[in-house]
């Protein structure tokens, strides 16, 4: 299995997006970071679950779950969670070179 690691800023971007949904309400924002940390546990074992990013075209970046991008980077032996976002809002620039 490869190793989980979170770029600088991921784990933010989730609390972010927990804190919005907990505007309206705090049961579902628990339901969504549950939800997300199951997903991720999932990439972990099965890096190939999510599609290509369109907006990327690299075999490398992924992402996947519903509204929300989990987008991903798959390296030899380590699996990086690179951005957690709404699907309406503009994905962040990913370092060609990481």
């Amino acid at each position: 299995m490869a190793k989980l690691i979170w770029s600088p800023g991921t784990a933010a971007d989730l609390e972010e997006v927990c804190d919005y949904i907990a505007k309206d309400s705090e049961y579902y924002a628990r339901l969504f970071a549950q939800r997300i940390t199951s997903l991720i546990e999932m990439i972990q074992e099965f890096p190939m679950v999510g599609r290509i990013v369109p907006e990327y075209q690299r075999k490398d970046l992924r992402m996947i779950f519903q509204n929300y991008r989990v987008v991903y980077r798959i390296k030899p032996e380590v699996i990086e969670i690179v951005a957690i976002i709404h699907g309406a809002r503009l994905l962040p620039k990913i370092d060609e070179k990481a």
